[in-house]
C-alpha cells in the first residue's frame, strides 16, 4: 500500500538537484543495497545540512494559550517599548510548557547584583543539633515580587501577538536570583541562622523538639501570610 506523501509547498524535485560531491554519492553507493540507490538522497549528509522544504506538518508553537493566562493574573501587560527580547519555551515537569523570555542582550547591560545567594556549606552549619525538620516552597517563586514601577519596559519581550512587558519579575534576568534572596532575607531576617534557612524560594524550618519546632513553623508560615508569599501544598 502506497502512504500519500505529506503537502510540501515546494515539490521535492524544485527542492533536490544532483550537485553532490561524486565522493558523497560513491561512499553512499558502497553501503546502500543497490534495490535501493534511486533513494540516494534520502541518506545525504549535505542535504541533511540544509533547509528543509515547508509542508503541512511544520512545527506550530502555540503561543497565544500561554499569554491570556499571565495577562488575565497581571503578570504581563501589553507593551509600547522599542526593544524586546525574543521567547523561548522550556518543557515543564508535567509535559505542559513554560514561556520564558531570553534577556541575553538586557542582562549584558545590566549591572550585576553584589548581593549573591548564600552558599550552600554556610547553609548546612546551621543544621547543626537539629533533629526536626520541615521544608516549605514557596509558590511562583520569582513570580511572587514586582518589577520597581518604571522598569517595566526594561523587560518587553516581542511575540507574534504584540510586545508585552513583565509586571512581575520573571526567570531568566540577571539579578533575579540575588533580588529574590533579598526579599525572602528581609522577611525571614530575625529567624535566619536560628531555625530558618532560606535559599531562594526553599525554607526549612529546624528544630531540636516537636513542640518547639510547631512554633518555628508556625512562625514561618505568618511571615508569609504578613508579606503576601504564597507555599505550595
Amino acid at each position: 500500500m502506497d502512504l500519500p506523501p505529506l503537502s510540501f509547498h515546494a515539490s521535492l524535485e524544485e527542492q533536490w538537484d544532483e550537485e553532490e560531491e561524486p565522493e558523497e554519492i560513491e561512499t553512499v553507493l558502497k553501503v546502500v543495497p543497490p534495490a535501493y540507490n534511486k533513494y540516494f538522497y534520502v541518506f545525504s549528509k549535505v542535504k541533511a545540512e540544509k533547509l528543509p522544504p515547508s509542508h503541512t506538518g511544520d512545527h506550530h508553537i502555540e503561543l497565544e494559550g500561554l499569554l491570556p493566562p499571565n495577562v488575565e493574573k497581571g503578570f504581563i501587560r501589553t507593551s509600547s517599548s522599542l526593544t524586546g527580547a525574543p521567547v523561548l519555551f522550556v518543557k515543564k515537569k508535567d509535559g505542559g510548557l513554560c514561556l520564558c523570555v531570553a534577556y541575553c542582550k538586557l542582562n549584558a547591560v545590566t549591572r550585576k547584583s553584589r548581593n549573591p545567594v548564600p552558599p550552600m556549606n554556610h547553609l548546612l552549619t546551621v543544621f547543626n543539633g537539629a533533629t526536626i525538620f520541615s521544608k516549605i516552597n514557596l509558590c511562583g517563586a520569582y513570580n511572587l515580587l514586582r518589577i520597581k514601577e518604571g522598569d517595566e519596559h526594561l523587560n518587553s519581550f516581542r511575540t507574534k501577538y504584540g510586545s508585552y512587558e513583565y509586571l512581575v519579575m520573571p526567570f531568566g534576568s540577571t539579578n533575579a536570583p540575588a533580588s529574590f534572596q533579598n526579599l525572602v532575607n528581609d522577611i525571614f531576617a530575625y529567624f535566619l541562622d536560628i531555625f530558618a534557612v532560606v535559599y531562594l524560594d526553599d525554607i526549612m524550618a529546624l528544630s531540636s523538639s516537636q513542640e518547639e519546632h510547631v512554633k518555628h513553623v508556625a512562625s514561618v508560615l505568618e511571615r508569609l501570610r504578613d508579606n503576601n508569599l504564597f507555599a505550595n501544598t
